[in-house]
């Protein structure tokens, strides 16, 4: 059934604009590489100790995709099953825009790409391009998405925002931090996932602490302490900021306000690690806080200064202890596709807030308030809220689109080490080649993928679907 909110609650008329109610997410779709390796292989592989990426980085598993996907194909592949499992016509969209920053040109906005979709429509009347900016291009288009809807350019019709990343990494300690996926969320009022308008905190600085100068390589240079730190920095700044905001809104709004907290999560030992800082800020966020008995620990860090704490290795394992019960409850349904697709850069947040959806029965979910942040390196981050809606018809529909999430990550083919490493080693090889073929299996690809057929001498990039007839010739 389709997805029907443009006649709901917040139509324009006739010049008067009518402020839309309960924007946010009203439908979500992921897209990962039917590839992945397995992490204790890898461990083995590189000869490090065991446990040390499961245990250590808190992963499992990670999707990576051959030459045979690109930043352009993966988003292409996840907008157009998103329309299609919701009955989203292309005349109906007015916004599309695009969050990454795996950047295969230097001009050309990958949203360009994706107009093909709505070619045979001839709806060319969409507005949005890409955003850049490490990890946080999808939350900032999100953002955008959301202004567009508020503001007196919208005309009534959805907004699509793609976030989507090819996470790789230099042979070496970061390479098993990697991973790739893509999410398109579908934007508009009466949403399942209900946007908190009136309070969001933001928090920006000059950092080099994750960044992609060689523009001939799909590899960053990372100084990955500093980046941990800057992370936890960046943390500390929006959580202080959005709570003094929250509580100027409404007095006593503090963590145990919220069902559940939605991490960005380069890898899970970070994420775990965050939701125990958070019991430190929220320890100093009031003299309340402090003469509850459940503090009591942290009585001699009282008039700590906060940038003495990134490397006390003492008071982190103080927090993650004080921590569990809020980690267990409330962050670690939230990181299962985290673990099994690895890091997802711009996906990430959105990719933590889908495995939370599948985690609870949707009586559970509903009315169930998340507090989200996202974090991209350079640096920018942000600290929002949403609400799951109470209305069980709004929420089912988007429950069932997400439905076969479980089951598309069981079916995924599960590779060697060596291949894993043979199909990186052949990505940057051929990374800005033309003309090039590409030599990836098609086999592996899974019904409805879009996959690169060729590079042409001006880097005109082709594209072909695998439809269901060709995925059952190539079965037989």
């Amino acid at each position: 059934m389709p997805i029907n909110t443009l006649q709901n609650g917040s139509a324009v008329q006739e010049g008067v604009h009518h402020w839309p109610k309960n924007i946010g997410i009203l439908a979500v779709d992921i897209y990962f590489p039917n590839t992945f390796v397995d992490q204790t292989d890898l461990e083995k592989f590189n000869g490090v100790g065991e446990g040390k990426y499961t245990i250590g980085l808190g992963q499992h598993q990670m999707a990576f995709c051959t030459d045979r996907e690109d930043i352009n194909s993966i988003c292409l592949t996840v907008t157009k099953s998103l329309m299609d499992k919701h009955s989203i016509s292309p005349k109906d969209v007015g916004f599309l825009m695009i969050g990454t920053e795996t950047i295969i040109d230097k001009s050309k906005s990958v949203k360009t790409v994706l107009m093909d979709l709505f070619a045979e429509s001839g709806n060319t009347d969409i507005e949005g391009i890409h955003a850049t900016n490490a990890c946080y291009g999808g939350t900032d288009s999100l953002f955008r998405a959301w202004d567009w809807i508020e503001s007196s350019s919208w005309d009534g019709r959805y907004a699509i925002v793609v976030a989507a990343d090819i996470a790789v990494y230099a042979s070496g300690p970061a390479r098993p931090t990697g991973g790739c996926a893509a999410i398109a969320m579908l934007v508009g009022p009466d949403a399942a996932i209900v946007f908190d308008r009136k309070v969001r905190s933001t928090y920006m600085a000059h950092v080099y602490d994750f960044y992609k100068p060689d523009l001939s390589s799909e590899y960053p240079t990372v100084d990955g302490p500093l980046s941990n730190m800057c992370y936890l920095q960046a943390l500390d700044k929006c959580f202080q900021l959005y709570f003094e905001k929250a509580n100027k809104q409404s007095k006593g709004t503090t963590l145990d306000s919220f069902g559940a907290i939605v991490f960005h999560a380069p890898y899970c030992k970070l994420v775990q690690k965050s939701i125990a800082r958070l019991v430190l800020l929220n320890y100093l966020q009031s003299s309340e806080n402090q003469s509850n008995d459940c503090y009591k620990p942290l009585e001699n860090y009282k008039n700590i200064k906060l940038e003495e704490t990134y490397n006390d290795r003492e008071l982190e394992k103080l927090l993650l202890t004080l921590s569990k019960k809020t980690f267990d409850q409330k962050t670690d349904p939230s990181l299962m596709l985290a673990r099994t697709v690895g890091n997802m850069y711009t996906a990430s947040l959105y990719g933590s807030l889908i495995s939370l959806l599948l985690s609870e029965p949707a009586d559970r979910l509903a009315n169930k308030k998340l507090l989200l942040f996202s974090y991209g390196s350079g640096l920018a981050a942000s600290m929002f809220s949403a609400r799951v809606t109470s209305d069980s018809a709004v929420l089912s529909k988007l429950l069932k689109g997400i439905a076969d999430i479980p089951n598309r990550l069981s079916l995924r083919h599960k590779v060697s080490a060596q291949v894993f490493e043979d199909a990186l080693n052949l990505r940057e090889k051929t990374h800005n080649s033309a003309p090039y073929k590409p030599i990836g299996p098609l086999d592996q690809l899974s019904t409805g993928t879009f996959f690169l057929t060729s590079v042409s001498e001006k880097y005109h990039r082709i594209y072909e679907r695998i439809s269901s007839d060709e995925k059952n010739n190539k079965s037989k």
